[in-house]
């Protein structure tokens, strides 16, 4: 298999990316194709659905050697589960899978068309493999049980002062502040003196958290 496309987002290290595509709904992402793929008729009828699925890949997340079982962040870091009942990026084929929204189809750009998704959880310059168009009645299933995802996971007050939010673009702070909400500290890290920092667009945003809520410190553009 060889790469279709990549997707171009705000988030340039890992550290900070939602552990799952469609909890921050304001993260978005260009998904630019590779020229061969670059044909109209590929895309003929992609407008008459609203979410996509996408086939890509842990690039950055590559190992020579394979692991049976891996410590999901969601039960703490210490508690090992089998790979394959996880979504961990450390798998035998770092293939990964997510549900986004598609806002958009830019047929007229100089190297489109380009799919505007929102809901995004990959890294910029993810290599696509495959794009499929989510079916409700097929993909949808009520009955799902949630294994050990189930555990609650509470969402952070952010405290952004004014002055450093007004820092980071007016487009981007909503999105800014929905990954921060999502607490992108590794689950068993609990340490209310440490300074965090999280790449984010052009910016380098520094955080504490304290019992429920992270607080903005600095805001450094890169």
């Amino acid at each position: 298999m060889k790469p279709i496309a990549h997707i171009h987002t705000d988030f340039n290290e890992k550290f900070g990316i939602p552990r799952q595509s469609g909890l921050v709904k304001e993260a978005t992402g260009i998904i630019k194709f590779e020229p061969e793929y670059r044909l109209h008729d590929a895309f003929r009828g992609l407008e008459d659905f609203n979410y996509i699925w996408i086939i890509w890949e842990f690039s950055k997340a590559k190992r020579d050697t394979f692991s049976a079982t891996v410590k999901p962040p969601r039960l703490g870091g210490n508690t090992r589960m089998g790979v394959f009942a996880t979504r961990s990026p450390f798998r035998p084929n770092n293939l990964g899978l997510s549900s986004v929204k598609l806002d958009r189809i830019d047929y007229e750009a100089n190297e489109g068309p380009l799919l505007y998704v929102s809901g995004v959880d990959m890294l910029d310059g993810t290599p696509i493999y495959d794009i499929k168009p989510y079916i409700p009645y097929a993909d949808c299933h009520m009955d799902a049980k949630e294994g050990f995802t189930s555990v609650e996971k509470m969402k952070l007050k952010v405290t952004f002062p004014d002055e450093l939010l007004n820092l980071v673009s007016k487009d981007k702070q909503e999105a800014l502040i929905g990954v921060l909400s999502e607490d992108p500290r590794p689950t068993y890290q609990n340490d209310r003196t440490r300074r965090y920092g999280l790449s984010f667009d052009k910016y380098d945003v520094r955080f504490y958290v304290d019992d429920d809520t992270l607080t903005v410190v600095e805001v450094v553009e890169l």
